[in-house]
């Protein structure tokens, strides 16, 4: 993760879960079997240039191994 999320994720989505995440596989072998989801949000980050930017985030979690492999999918603009 070559970012960083500075507060809150915010409008946070279920994308996929059970047989719908595609990399459950990869998961289960690098962090452990879980129920996963595919999660996405709005939240401010800093971008690898140094700007606070809003980004949709998305990332995978699992109930008791938290939030993982978050990635930048598009820049938000939230100005009028």
């Amino acid at each position: 993760m070559d970012f960083e999320i500075i507060g809150d994720v915010t409008t946070i989505e279920i994308i996929a879960r059970g047989r719908g995440v595609h990399t459950r596989r990869y998961l289960n072998r690098t962090y452990g079997r879980g129920n996963w989801r595919k999660m996405k949000g709005v939240a401010l980050v800093r971008a690898p240039s140094g700007h606070l930017r809003h980004a949709e985030v998305h990332w995978y979690e699992a109930h008791g191994i938290g939030r993982k492999d978050f990635k930048i999918k598009r820049y938000v603009d939230l100005q009028p």
